[in-house]
């Protein structure tokens, strides 16, 4: 009997876009100095005590926890909503914890149930995983930064993403507002990657469940909320999904089944993380000063600095093809992040990330001058 042959999923994927750079560290750490590693926006400053505290203290459950999450961390979580972004019609029941939110994500097309070959409509300039999580589905994908851009042909999904990554755009109330009704008109499902919204510097930014967007209209909506950045938890994989119930309904069925759960110690750091802002504020201050410095030696550098009105970077161009500009940094032990990772209309941009050390910044700040 002849064993089935398997199609390697990852043949249908794009190259790791990270894998394309591994030329360029190696040149970037051979600088005598070492290397200053700005591509990846992972967090480099302590967890806080109360955080690490509640972990402890939830560590001593042996049991399985559950998909939906406890009833306090989704509390918490709304509450959260409320007191720091103004968006006070979320109840526990329209939360959903998640094992971080890149996963989430790349899973959210499947378990939404998009079909194969329907669309999804991804910003033209995006973090990959929106389109990952399309392929992952067999759907299409189109780049598209308006409802005009479309067509008349109605997607299943959209992926918004404000604050944006890699771009640090924020897309205005009235942008948002265009994009709910129009989504609405058609039956689309509206995800709205919000991970830096808590981040913002030059340019307020606002959810898409805010009243101003959805007038406390849900339906159809659904937000990502990380607590990677504004808390330092990359390594505790910890998120969560807001918004439309029955949706939120739908995801928490299909995840149960798939044994998709957060921790129960991740659930008792999420909640002290979710309740406590003076941690959160303290590390909005340590970035905003990390940003003015890298901001100012990039603009003396001969950079032009277009969008990173939030979020973790710095989205910069000197007009050249971003691989030959990625070189310009290796050689001075600098790593960024190319923008084409993003999409074709990122290919004259890098991504600078402003998630290193005091010391590394002050290092990349002194090489650029």
């Amino acid at each position: 009997m002849t064993a089935r042959r398997l199609q390697p999923v990852s043949d249908g994927l794009p190259d790791f876009p990270w894998d394309t750079i591994a030329e360029a560290k190696a040149r970037a750490a051979g600088h005598p100095d070492g290397i200053v590693d700005l591509s990846v926006g992972t967090p480099v400053d302590p967890v806080d005590p109360v955080i690490r505290q509640a972990l402890a203290q939830a560590s001593e459950f042996p049991g399985y926890p559950a998909t939906v999450g406890t009833t306090e961390l989704r509390e918490a979580a709304a509450a959260t909503l409320a007191r720091r972004f103004g968006i006070d019609d979320v109840d526990q029941d329209a939360i959903l914890p998640v094992i971080g939110t890149k996963e989430a994500i790349a899973g959210l097309p499947s378990q939404l149930g998009v079909p194969a070959g329907e669309l999804v409509v991804i910003p033209e300039v995006a973090y990959p995983t929106y389109e990952v999580g399309a392929l992952l589905a067999g759907a299409r994908v189109l780049r598209a930064d308006s409802t005009v851009a479309i067509g008349p042909e109605a997607p299943a999904l959209l992926f918004l993403n404000s604050p944006s990554n890699p771009t640090g755009k924020v897309l205005p109330v009235d942008h948002l507002r265009k994009v709910v009704s129009w989504a609405r008109e058609r039956g689309v499902v509206v995800v709205s990657d919000e991970c830096y919204l808590g981040l913002a510097w030059d340019q307020p930014a606002v959810s898409i469940l805010d009243p101003a967007v959805c007038d406390g209209d849900h339906t159809g909506l659904i937000a990502v909320h990380s607590l990677s950045k504004v808390s330092n938890l990359a390594s505790y994989r910890a998120g969560f999904l807001a918004g439309d119930r029955d949706l939120i309904a739908e995801l928490l069925a299909v995840r149960k089944h798939a044994g998709l759960i957060v921790p129960f110690p991740v659930q008792g750091a999420m909640i002290a993380a979710l309740n406590d802002d003076v941690h959160v504020d303290a590390q909005r201050e340590r970035y905003r000063l990390r940003r003015a410095k890298l901001k100012n030696a990039l603009e003396s550098a001969g950079f032009a600095i277009d969008d990173s009105e939030a979020g973790l970077y710095l989205w910069a161009t000197r007009g050249d093809d971003s691989r030959a500009t990625l070189d310009w940094f290796a050689e001075r032990g600098i790593l960024v992040a190319p923008g084409d990772f993003y999409g074709p209309r990122g290919a004259r941009h890098i991504r600078m990330a402003f998630t290193a050390t005091d010391e590394r910044v002050d290092t990349a700040v002194e090489r650029l001058a």
